[in-house]
């Protein structure tokens, strides 16, 4: 499982131009099954992604893919970690 962090590197108003491809971008993976959660960070100086893919390297191929990214509006760290143990109800997040 991967945690993607995005931090804009432009004034919101620069980022706000790609918001809306970006939210596109963000429903046609979840649709696809790469993303299973995301939103803004607090206060807004970016965002988070949560994905379930088993590669690093597709991930990064789909970031690629990002409104934002293509724009250069934002940084993207890309953590990997290993769910091991959930919350009741959230047994689908633990890794094979």
């Amino acid at each position: 499982m991967f945690i993607v962090s995005l931090t804009y590197t432009k004034p919101l108003n620069e980022v706000n131009e790609y918001v809306e491809a970006h939210i596109k971008y963000i429903k046609e993976h979840y649709d696809k099954g790469n993303f299973i959660a995301s939103g803004r960070q607090v206060p807004s100086i970016g965002g988070v992604i949560i994905s379930k893919l088993k590669s690093k390297v597709k991930l990064e191929e789909i970031l690629k893919q990002d409104p934002f990214y293509i724009a250069n509006v934002a940084n993207y760290e890309i953590m990997e970690f290993i769910s091991v143990i959930t919350a009741n109800g959230f047994d689908n997040l633990k890794d094979d």
